[in-house]
């Protein structure tokens, strides 16, 4: 295994255990533990900024690093798709879902309202990105990011 290949697989290691680390580690036992739920929701907030911050680094250098190896061909293959996947789901949250998700905080958030059903709905579809990753993750970690040489 060359240092190229060391460097890939210890980036994708720390981005996917992180990601794992805080959202199903941290935030749930934030959570159960805090009685302030608005505490517990913005310290998990910030988590999940600092999660997804080091997502967008991981994920662009995982790409460059994969196209400076083997160019276009990474993006034909399975692995690079799902590598862009998951950076797509970590961007798509990032600039579109957490502004939303703030936007609609900023409302005030009383149980049963329309701003509580929507960011309901927004906290569904950022979790569902979120899993997506962590699972697209795992898969690039258990089957190489790199095509095994033949």
């Amino acid at each position: 295994m060359t240092k190229l290949e060391r460097l890939e697989n210890l980036t994708l290691a720390i981005w996917v255990g992180c990601m794992i680390g805080v959202g199903y580690i941290a935030a749930p036992v934030l959570f159960s533990t805090l009685d302030e739920r608005q505490v517990a929701g913005m310290l998990a907030g910030k988590m999940f900024y600092i999660v997804t911050l080091l997502g967008l680094i991981s994920g662009g250098l995982l790409l460059i690093l994969r196209y400076h190896d083997v160019s276009i061909s990474f993006f034909k293959q399975w692995r690079g798709w799902l590598l862009i996947l998951m950076l797509s789901c970590v961007a798509a949250s990032m600039f579109i879902l957490q502004p939303m998700i703030a936007d609609v905080k900023a409302l005030g958030l009383v149980e049963g309202s329309d701003a509580a059903k929507k960011f309901g709905m927004l906290h569904g579809v950022s979790s569902l990105l979120y899993m997506a990753s962590v699972v697209s993750g795992s898969i690039l970690i258990f089957m190489g990011i790199r095509t095994p040489a033949r």
